[in-house]
């Protein structure tokens, strides 16, 4: 996840800042020209998926290095984090000032973030200035500094927020909850490392990290906007040409949730938390799109979902519930998340299951398939072609997700091929197992308490 205490975008020069102000203003990326995706093979063989678009003189480009923080060692969890935020501080000749500068002066923003299975990084720059703008970008991905000053100064402002954190109730909980689900395996780590951790890292960890993940095979690349595919090949090679061939990664295990169990946070707070985890369903399922269909009509939806009518409309128990497929590379679930009244609880718990056993003994309705047909082929190209930038992302994931160029167009009859005897099966398959819950808050009545957090407290606990 991005770590939000390291500088990300940079401030555009202002005559760029009034330039993209008006940009924004303007239509985005038509339908059209977002279906229209060129795969473009440089002289180097990297690849890249292009949409030309030149109603605004803007190019964004998005890729993403295989890898993350799964790759983090042992001891050192916080070192891909850590990394994201120096790649701005510091590359080639440049030290941090003068690279910021020289960003600012190209009048670009460019961006680095890991997940736990991959190193993303964004720019967006205005098309006159394409050249300087993808030259600071080579400089960032193919000679990072990693000088000890950035290190230090980055590395201060992670742990001044995991020191914040430490008596966030949720921070907590979810540490706990990670290592609940994944036990020893690298998801259970915390991706922004502890304390002791990231004192650990060094300049040449993370020189080693940076050789092991940033190479061309595990590169996906990105382009929306106003550069045609020739000069496209030009800036590929010119990015990413000199980066090695082959990555050199860990092995990372598929690992199965440890569903079954209720885990107990103590703290004494008026509103508590509620997270179930079910099993859930790879992106490359045979029965991915019945189980998608089904997850929006029992959450999905902040307003039509039958969660939210039986939790928020009917009872008043929450503001709001949704349910929601997570997918890693190595792990799958689906998760309802919801908070409550704490004197509610133990209510709200209650009509929560009630509903999913009444979805997978019985399915959805008919009606409320189709209703949910219409919103998923509908809400696509809002939730995900509204920008370049939105464009550029989708079609990154769709590389990693290995949907092929020309998903977009074949995507509507995927769902609308979907039957209500799928979604029931989807529905009984992911639903029936007993899943894995954490209540954030005051011990309910008839639940044992378990080791938690009171005010007062470091916070931190265990695990």
């Amino acid at each position: 996840m991005p770590n939000s205490f390291a500088p990300r975008g940079r401030l555009v020069q202002p005559l760029a800042v009034v330039l993209l102000a008006l940009l924004c203003l303007l239509p985005a990326v038509s339908g059209h020209a977002a279906t229209s995706i060129q795969d473009v093979k440089s002289d180097k063989g990297i690849t890249a998926w292009l949409v030309e678009d030149y109603t605004v003189p803007i190019v964004a480009v998005r890729f993403v290095f295989d890898g993350g923080s799964s790759q983090d060692p042992d001891g050192k969890e916080g070192l891909a984090n850590l990394m994201t935020g120096l790649f701005d501080e510091g590359a080639g000749d440049l030290d941090s000032a003068a690279f910021q500068k020289r960003l600012d002066d190209v009048g670009a923003e460019m961006s680095f973030e890991e997940t736990r299975d991959g190193i993303y990084g964004s720019m967006r720059m205005l098309a006159q200035n394409k050249d300087d703008a993808f030259d600071l970008l080579r400089l960032a991905v193919d000679k990072p500094r990693f000088d000890q000053v950035p290190i230090d100064r980055i590395r201060g402002q992670i742990v001044s927020g995991i020191v914040s954190n430490e008596r966030d109730p949720n921070t907590v909980a979810q540490k706990k909850w990670l290592a609940a689900l994944y036990g020893n395996h690298p998801y259970a780590r915390p991706e922004d490392g502890t304390k002791e951790s990231l004192a650990r890292i060094t300049a040449t960890d993370l020189h080693a990290a940076h050789n092991a993940m940033f190479a061309r095979g595990g590169l996906h690349v990105a382009v929306v906007g106003a550069i045609d595919a020739e000069t496209l090949k030009r800036q590929l090679d010119r990015v990413f040409g000199d980066l090695p061939q082959d990555q050199s990664l860990r092995p990372v295990p598929d690992v199965q949730l440890r569903l079954g169990q209720q885990l107990q946070v103590e703290y004494d707070l008026p509103q508590t938390a509620l997270q179930l985890a079910y099993p859930g369903v790879r992106r490359d399922a045979p029965d991915f799109y019945a189980a998608a269909l089904m997850n929006q009509i029992l959450g999905g939806s902040n307003f039509t979902s039958r969660l939210f009518d039986q939790v928020r409309e009917k009872r008043g128990l929450a503001y709001g519930v949704n349910s929601g497929l997570v997918n890693y590379d190595h792990a799958s679930a689906l998760v309802i998340t919801t908070a409550t009244r704490s004197d509610r609880a133990g209510e709200t718990l209650a009509v929560v299951r009630d509903v999913v056993k009444r979805m997978a003994e019985q399915g959805p309705t008919e009606a409320e398939l189709t209703a949910a047909k219409d919103y998923m082929v509908g809400a696509y190209a809002i939730n995900n072609l509204d920008s370049s930038s939105s464009i550029a992302a989708t079609l990154v994931e769709l590389q990693l997700d290995h949907l092929g160029i020309d998903y977009i167009q074949r995507r509507t009859d995927y769902i609308r091929n979907v039957t209500l005897e799928q979604v029931k099966a989807a529905a009984s398959k992911l639903l029936s197992a007993a899943p894995a819950v954490m209540i954030v808050g005051p011990v309910m009545p008839g639940t044992p308490k378990a080791e938690g957090h009171k005010p007062g407290t470091d916070g931190g606990g265990k695990g």
